[in-house]
This record gives structure tokens, C-alpha cells and sequence, in this order.
């Protein structure tokens, strides 16, 4: 079964928060481990991950800086903030409710049992 991507894109902010919470990295790399943990199920399109940066850094959400060129290319590198850490919380309290919520409206189960079925 194929996961609808506009029910994770929509979500996309909360997931790199979900990365930068265990380590700072730059945005390929964030990329390539959402496609291993998804295995290889959801890939983020350069456009939605960077404009996710973009509003997560504008709300104080991340910071970032520049890497080392020893390594190659110059990176910038995202941290997550104290903000950012509260703005995940709260998001991922949304999430569960709204699948508790979701849940409720589609059991069929439920409904048949209110039905007297």
C-alpha cells in the first residue's frame, strides 16, 4: 500500500523538526534519511524541504550555519531551537489527536454497532 505523500507533505515541517532533534544536518542528508526510514516510500521534493527551512526558520524554529569546505561542498548545516523543540511537541500532541479523531470517523465498526448491526 502506497502512502498519500499530501497526508505526510503536509506534515513536512514536523518531520525535520523529528530529524533535527537527535542531530544538526543539512538538508540532502535529511532527505536521504527520511527515504531510509520510509523505505524508500516518501522522498521530499528540494522545493518542499527548503521552503520548510525557510518557515521553520523564520518562526525560530532552526538556526543554521555554514559547514566545513574540508569536506567538500560548503553546507548549511540546521539546528533545531527551543522553539523549534516546544513547536514539535505541540505538533505531534495535533497529530495524535487528529488521528485519534480520524480514526473515530472512519471505525465501521463502531457504526455498525450504533446501528444495532
Amino acid at each position: 500500500m502506497s502512502i498519500a505523500s499530501d497526508m505526510l507533505r503536509g506534515n513536512t515541517d514536523m518531520i525535520v523538526l523529528a530529524h533535527l532533534l537527535h542531530r544538526e544536518s543539512y538538508g540532502y542528508q535529511i532527505n536521504k534519511h527520511i527515504q531510509e526510514k520510509s523505505g524508500g516510500r516518501f522522498e521530499l521534493k528540494e522545493a518542499t524541504l527548503y521552503g520548510a527551512f525557510r518557515r521553520l526558520e523564520e518562526a525560530g524554529c532552526v538556526s543554521f550555519y555554514w559547514g566545513d569546505e574540508q569536506t567538500g561542498a560548503r553546507r548549511r548545516y540546521y539546528r533545531i531551537t527551543t522553539a523549534g523543540r516546544e513547536t514539535f511537541a505541540q505538533s505531534v500532541g495535533e497529530w495524535r489527536e487528529a488521528i485519534d479523531l480520524i480514526e473515530k470517523l472512519i471505525d465501521q465498526k463502531e457504526e455498525e454497532k450504533e446501528n444495532g448491526r
